[in-house]
């Protein structure tokens, strides 16, 4: 292929590469991975803060769910906030993000997945998400699509891999 007048090679990506440079550099956007990843972060932290104060309330809501057999309800009720506010801040920070956000996305996951679960069985359930008042009460519906926006969210720190405003760089 010749050389251009100004002695570059012509631009010979196909629409399919540039799409696909396109899709890069939005996965790889620095400004937008730490928007993604404090919105995570932050939300998690929060969410665990009544549940860790209050482990009794949290198992009773975590029971309710009928999800989980009753030898581990205590168990999960105590442990699982902790992850989350650890998982939170360690994402914040771009510390074993990439572990963080997995762990978060499993989470998110599984609660995709109790809640539809109880929605099939016609459950009315409290959600326990952010507080474990028996008045947090939102529509199956409506938490079934706020865990589908966060996991997008989640999904989306998962495969940005940029390092710009993380204080634990890795090695690629």
């Amino acid at each position: 292929m010749a050389a251009g007048a100004n002695g570059r090679m012509p631009n010979c990506l196909s629409k399919e590469e540039n799409d696909l440079n396109s899709v890069n550099k939005f996965l790889q956007n620095d400004y937008l991975g730490l928007i993604v990843r404090l919105t995570i972060g932050v939300i998690f932290i929060y969410a665990s803060i009544d549940k860790i104060g209050a482990p009794a309330q949290f198992a009773r809501i975590v029971y309710n769910y009928h999800f989980l057999p009753g030898s581990l309800i205590n168990f999960f009720a105590l442990v699982m906030p902790w992850i989350e506010i650890i998982c939170g801040i360690l994402l914040i920070a771009g510390i074993y993000k990439e572990g963080s956000i997995l762990i978060l996305d499993l989470m998110i996951i599984a609660f995709i997945i109790a809640i539809g679960v109880n929605l099939f069985r016609g459950i009315n359930l409290e959600c326990g998400c952010f507080s474990v008042s028996s008045k947090a009460k939102d529509s199956a519906l409506d938490l079934l699509l706020r865990d589908i926006g966060l996991l997008i969210l989640g999904i989306y720190a998962y495969l940005n891999r940029s390092q710009r405003f993380s204080l634990m760089k890795t090695r690629v």
